[in-house]
């Protein structure tokens, strides 16, 4: 599967941004694990949210409350909702999937930039 991210972009403190994923390559998209990950400067890959299928999730500690990992199947697509941002949440934002029962062969998109600053 191909994945290609959007909606990065410079945001101000406390505001919101929506990124988007987009899958090609596979007609069994709603098979995948879907997930977003961030690299900072300086700084490890670090997981987002992952979404499993309509209804799992899970959230880094340091986004829970704040971001929203969706998905919809019938147009390959992963969005991730971003509100009341910080500083600390500028980094290279990836999605990532991997097929059911296969998470040591993941697909990886080319990233996006998210700066959040005044």
């Amino acid at each position: 599967v191909q994945l290609v991210e959007s909606g990065g972009g410079l945001v101000q403190p406390g505001g919101s941004l929506r990124l988007s994923c987009a899958a090609s390559g596979t007609n069994r998209f709603s098979m995948y694990i879907m997930g977003w990950y961030r690299q900072a400067p300086g700084k490890e890959r670090e997981l987002v949210a992952t979404i499993y299928n309509s209804s799992a999730r899970n959230y880094g500690d340091s986004v829970k409350g704040r971001f929203t990992i969706s998905r919809d199947n019938a147009k390959n697509m992963v969005y991730l909702q971003m509100n009341d941002m910080r500083p600390e949440d500028t980094a290279v934002y990836y999605c990532k999937a991997y097929f059911l029962g296969r998470p040591d062969s993941p697909s990886w998109g080319q990233g996006t930039q998210v700066t959040v600053s005044s």
